[in-house]
């Protein structure tokens, strides 16, 4: 149980980097844990999560703690300077690019944390989107063609 608990953990403050235990105890209820402040504190203490001070909220150590304003905006930046296109398939969206342009994207997609986003894979002129489902994937790529007209 443990295990799971503090992978839900993990998994929340990328998604959504709950800004006090409260938040992130409430989120861990709703996902059917049901856990003390004292074990959160524990299991908080165990991954090594930092509160940042840029935005207040629990990150891994190490991790970019930019806000999630200044992050969008350098993702809309880099749609609007390298993007060429866009393609979905379930729960995948492709990103066009010209040549060694992918990398940049992909950056920038992961440091804004789009809801229903697992993860991106840059290569040279293409980055793949993995989204949690055809739904989310749908709204990234709606999302991201919205970004890319402005």
């Amino acid at each position: 149980m443990k295990r799971r608990r503090q992978a839900a953990i993990l998994d929340l403050v990328d998604r959504t980097a709950p800004s006090s235990q409260e938040d992130l105890r409430r989120r861990l209820t709703a996902l059917g844990f049901s856990v003390t402040q004292a074990t959160l504190s524990r299991d908080l203490r165990d991954l090594g999560l930092v509160k940042a001070s840029a935005d207040g909220a629990y990150h891994r150590p190490g991790a970019d703690s930019t806000p999630p304003d200044v992050a969008i905006a350098r993702l809309k930046h880099a749609i609007a300077e390298y993007l060429i296109g866009v393609d979905r398939s379930l729960q995948l969206v492709v990103l066009k690019t010209g040549m060694a342009q992918a990398q940049p994207l992909a950056s920038a997609m992961d440091a804004a944390r789009l809801d229903g986003v697992v993860g991106t894979i840059g290569g040279e002129d293409t980055v793949l989107v993995i989204c949690r489902d055809a739904a989310a994937s749908a709204a990234v790529a709606a999302r991201i063609d919205r970004m890319a007209k402005g």
